[in-house]
């Protein structure tokens, strides 16, 4: 056992404490990562603040990027020293949602209370969202990670463990949208612009993207919004009809947790179009429809788990998109912050402003 350093949660709605913790080598088809970077999701806080229950004490942390220091038996397709992105999808390969193509459905169930981290004497610590990545190192199954040109800097590849996949998969996997189609996006955070980015990138007509804050709207013109309307006015959905040229749009693409977002997100579709739900509200959260519209019109919705993503094929190529300047990565990160300052970057991240803010390990 190696004594690591860990932020660790020990009562819902606390501040984290920075404390020792234990991790174990890893063992068959397991690699150790020591990290680079860990980004700050929002899914981490509503886990701290107790929003979906769980178990504590916990480590959360899920979206991050390091290289890999030990590998256990079995492993193929990885070295010691390769860098790596890490993610929260731990994918069995062999059920039914695996085997057709849906790891971000797995149906094997994993049980974090006994994963590789205990505490420094040896009792229970979950490995939350079987990362636990608020930390110096984590022990994952191999197939959680997609390798990486050393190259890339580690806190921009951190975000694509999470925001980037979720919001890029929702435009181009659950919504499947095509050239010349229009989207809207309500939400401009971290994982709305990533939305947005993607909507760009399958050669959308028109963007349209929602939110409260003007800030926030004017960012998510820079990522490629051709429109922006405030959700405090009235009716907002009609001046995106507007915007679109008097149509609903294709693809409404929801990427906040708030339940007023999805109370109205069908007004703002066209004929035959798709809501898809990405944010996700509290547990005993309840939206409201009208069913009969929605069939009338053929519309749809569905819901989208980190963009139903197969991160061994989805991943490379958002790299290289990077690495061609046509997927901004760089530009989502709002402050990088230490180990010792995760408090303080989870409250930044709280206070709304933030795109991501990102943990770095200086090594």
């Amino acid at each position: 056992m190696q004594t690591i350093k860990a932020a660790v949660c020990h009562a819902f709605g606390a501040p984290l404490r920075i404390e020792d913790i234990q991790i174990r080598a890893p063992e068959r088809g397991e690699i150790e990562v020591t990290l680079d970077a860990v980004a700050i999701c929002h899914s981490d806080i509503s886990y701290a603040d107790g929003a979906w229950g769980g178990s504590l004490p916990a480590v959360y942390g899920h979206e991050a990027a390091g290289r890999v220091s030990a590998l256990g038996s079995g492993v193929a397709g990885l070295a010691v020293g390769d860098s790596v992105v890490v993610t929260l999808i731990r994918a069995c390969g062999t059920c039914c949602s695996c085997a057709s193509g849906q790891p971000t459905q797995c149906e094997t169930p994993y049980d974090g209370d006994k994963g590789p981290i205990t505490t420094v004497q040896g009792g229970k610590l979950h490995q939350a969202m079987a990362t636990a990545a608020f930390a110096e190192k984590v022990v994952v199954d191999q197939k959680q990670v997609v390798r990486i040109s050393a190259d890339i800097p580690k806190d921009a590849a951190s975000l694509i463990a999470c925001g980037v996949i979720t919001g890029v998969g929702a435009v181009v996997n659950a919504a499947r949208l095509r050239a010349g189609q229009d989207v809207v996006v309500i939400g401009a955070g971290g994982v709305g612009l990533n939305a947005i980015q993607g909507a760009r990138i399958a050669g959308a007509r028109r963007i349209v993207a929602v939110d409260m804050s003007d800030a926030k709207l004017q960012t998510a013109r820079d990522f490629g919004a051709t429109d922006a309307i405030l959700a405090t006015q009235e009716k907002p959905w009609r001046t995106a009809f507007k915007a679109l040229g008097g149509r609903g749009a294709d693809a409404v693409i929801v990427t906040v947790g708030a339940i007023p977002a999805y109370d109205t997100a069908a007004r703002y579709l066209g004929r035959g179009g798709t809501v898809v739900m990405v944010g996700m509200p509290h547990s005993g959260a309840t939206a409201t429809y009208e069913p009969v519209v929605l069939a009338a019109v053929g519309q749809g919705m569905v819901g989208s788990k980190m963009g139903d993503v197969v991160i061994q094929r989805d991943i490379p190529w958002m790299v290289d998109l990077y690495t061609q300047g046509r997927l901004k990565l760089d530009e989502l990160i709002s402050g990088r912050w230490q180990l010792e300052e995760i408090n303080e970057a989870i409250a930044d991240t709280k206070a709304g402003a933030a795109r991501r803010n990102v943990i770095v390990f200086d090594r």
